[in-house]
């Protein structure tokens, strides 16, 4: 969204903003602002077009595959994951912008922008940026509560992103407020206690940052029978053990003339031992993450030196700390009464506070915590270029509409620039294994790309499951970059959900297959996934198949009974099944779960994995009840190639009522293994003639025909 003009590009129109003790009503809780209108194009063609060649009717049959096919090159046309290349970054501001708002912001309040004319003071109040329009009908709230510096805007570069998923409030504290941390608890209070008897069927978002994190746990602790979700970055209940105390008698004797002249000082400063100094000096007054970025973003823009010291001046600042001291053990003291779900936002780098350590004693006092580490950051993690809330927040599966997390309708797809970032970190797959891939068109032909995908859901894609997974990342990206279709896959819980804290991977691991929209297996979630006709992928064969022994590569471990048959036929869903080889052409096993087992003290390790996750397929006979967890030992080999040969889709529109019969689905389910097998033994006998099998041949080719052009395969 684009601001109007006038005193702030943040605030236009009225600068006025509404008290946040007095809103109570929905008219006076945002800015006065105006909006521009967007407007979407539907690039779909209509299914009542009629289609002529040469002045003569089509065929049905022929007109049918004519709007497929048109439809197909619209799909391609309005496909916005198509080059990743030429993905630009989205519209989010930047660390320059949060000082000029932050300027206009301050100027508002002190009566020099057309507010309220009370110095700076006045009482802490809400307002709505701009840009935070666009918002659906159903979107939770989300309240934004500020850190030290107190402007409400630290979530700036993240505003355009958050408001097409938020109602999105934001806690302003003006500079020379000196509301105590009890009575701004009970501000937010009042606003989540109000907003709750408003929406009750929704959950409110506190996003704390810094003393915005002890306000959030608090709220939390008063009112444990609210629906609050606590989103904390680097939260100052640890400001007891950080270094930011010692600055607090250091200000109490710093005289207003040395404070007041710091900025300029700052600036004229040419030696590094004293301009280090003096930096480690503000490292608690500034917003920044760094030494580096201190030098580099404010000390080479002088005009902005005066907006900190406006933003924080001595009192105020000694105030903020004083304020954090308070708040920090008010917080702890309280911790044992929160019940709200957490996602700590930690930052490995954070010179201020030691945010690393905390994040794992609150993991082990709150009950329902999960954690996001960012090893490259510093404090005020929102101002980073690196940092992306709303992929924290979606990768962390903790963005919900109602009482309970739906994975299936609270699901919001990859942004473009999520995409590009999903697909530069698996980049390295495509470039080492140079995937191949094969569909089957309704006629029977086989095609090289992915054309012979049903473009209309639902759809059903049931195959073999490499070891560990190797074929998704390829796979899931490839579809959306070729034929904008979302593959949402069926996956183990153990990506979701630990049943207690040990030595399983962290779930941040699996952010990926989340943001991409997998879902947990279970039949409701199968069964909403087909009902909203969407393109499920499915492997039957689940850990048994992932986590394969040697000499196992492209068996299938599927149960003797059928899984999916009777509920795709309840509602007609195409059944694609597809076979993928190529992972004995990448790795090598040499350290599989039969020898871990003979090591007492790796069986112990496994054993204990398993029990911290779900289990699946305990009532399951034979291998595929197998579901040890493990991690396979492999030696990587010169990278060969992936294949992916998807089979003519099976229909099952019609036959509802014939699947019920429990012979008449095993019938189809057999023969569904079957094809999986054909188009893997059929993968593995072409490939033996594909002259670019061989990465070696691969750069050679692209040496002389371009970095981006598509390798040859074997002869269809």
């Amino acid at each position: 969204m684009a601001a109007t003009s006038g005193a702030s590009p943040f605030l236009a129109g009225s600068i006025k903003l509404a008290s946040a003790a007095a809103a109570n009503s929905r008219g006076n809780r945002y800015v006065s602002f105006s909006r521009r209108m967007a407007v979407s194009t539907d690039h779909n063609i209509s299914s009542t077009t009629s289609f002529t060649e040469n002045g003569r009717w089509l065929p049905e049959e022929e007109k049918r595959k004519k709007q497929n096919r048109r439809k197909e090159e619209s799909e391609l046309i309005s496909n916005v994951y198509g080059n990743p290349d030429e993905i630009t970054e989205e519209n989010g501001k930047k660390l320059k912008d949060f000082f000029e708002e932050c300027k206009d912001l301050i100027k508002s309040s002190d009566g020099g922008g057309g507010g309220d004319g009370d110095g700076g003071g006045g009482p802490p109040r809400w307002f709505s940026p701009l840009e935070c329009g666009s918002r659906t009908p159903d979107s939770p709230l989300l309240l934004f509560l500020p850190g030290i510096d107190g402007t409400g805007l630290g979530l700036i570069k993240h505003h355009y992103k958050l408001g097409k998923m938020f109602d999105m409030w934001c806690l302003h504290i003006p500079v020379k407020d000196r509301t105590s941390f009890t009575d701004l608890v009970k501000l937010v209070e009042t606003t989540v206690r109000s907003e709750c008897k408003r929406s009750p069927g929704r959950p409110i978002y506190l996003i704390g940052e810094s003393l915005g994190g002890c306000i959030a746990l608090e709220v939390a602790a008063r009112n444990p029978d609210i629906d609050l979700v606590l989103i904390l970055a680097n939260p100052a209940t640890s400001f007891n053990k950080s270094q930011l105390q010692s600055l607090i008698p250091f200000l109490e004797l710093m005289p207003d003339q040395l404070f007041l002249n710091l900025p300029n000082m700052l600036n004229s400063v040419s030696g590094d031992p004293l301009r280090m100094a003096w930096e480690n000096v503000v490292k608690g007054l500034l917003p920044l993450q760094n030494v580096g970025v201190l030098s580099e973003d404010i000390l080479g823009m002088p005009s902005y030196l005066s907006v900190l010291a406006d933003m924080l001046p001595r009192e105020t600042l000694l105030w903020k700390l004083q304020l954090l001291k308070s708040a920090s053990a008010s917080a702890n003291s309280h911790l044992h009464a929160v019940k709200a779900q957490a996602l700590i936002l930690c930052s490995s780098k954070d010179q201020l506070l030691p945010s690393q350590e905390e994040a794992q004693r609150l993991r082990r006092i709150l009950p329902k915590v999960a954690i996001r580490f960012f090893k490259d950051s510093g404090h005020f993690l929102f101002l980073e270029d690196r940092s992306d809330l709303v992929m924290s927040i979606k990768g962390a599966s903790f963005y919900r509409r109602g009482r309970y997390l739906d994975y299936v309708s609270d699901y919001i797809p990859p942004t473009p620039y999520e995409f590009k970032k999903l697909y530069d970190s698996n980049r390295w797959i495509f470039n080492a294994t140079s995937p191949v891939m094969l569909s089957t068109l309704e006629d029977g032909k086989m095609v090289r790309g992915l054309a012979g995908i049903p473009s209309e859901g639902p759809v059903l894609f049931v195959g073999y499951h490499m070891l560990l997974g190797f074929e998704l990342a390829p796979l899931v990206l490839q579809f959306l970059m070729e034929r904008n279709i979302l593959l949402r896959g069926i996956a183990h819980p153990m990506m979701f959900v630990k049943l207690r804290e040990g030595r399983m991977l962290d779930l941040d691991t699996f952010d990926h297959y989340r943001l991409m929209g997998a879902v947990p297996v279970s039949g409701p979630n199968f069964f909403k996934l087909l009902s909203s006709k969407s393109h499920v992928l499915l492997y039957p064969g689940g850990v048994r198949e992932a986590l394969h022994r040697k000499g196992e590569e492209y068996k299938l471990f599927w149960p003797e009974q059928s899984e999916f048959v009777r509920m795709a036929s309840r509602f007609g869903a195409k059944i694609v099944p597809f076979g993928v080889v190529g992972e004995d052409d990448v790795t090598e096993l040499v350290f599989d779960y039969n020898d871990q087992m003979s090591i007492p003290s790796l069986r112990k390790f496994n054993k204990e994995v398993t029990d911290e996750v779900v289990q699946l397929r305990t009532d399951a006979n034979g291998e595929v009840s197998n579901q040890d967890l493990h991690l396979p030992g492999v030696v990587p080999k010169l990278p060969g190639r992936f294949y992916y040969y998807f089979g003519k889709p099976i229909e099952t529109a019609g036959r509802k009522q014939e699947l019920k019969d429990r012979e008449k689905s095993h019938e189809l389910y057999l023969h569904v293994k079957s094809e999986v097998e054909r188009c893997m033994a059929y993968l593995k006998e072409k490939r033996e003639e594909d002259p670019y099998r061989n990465i070696v041949s691969r750069l050679l080719y692209r040496a002389t025909h371009g970095s981006k052009a598509e390798v040859p395969t074997f002869e269809l």
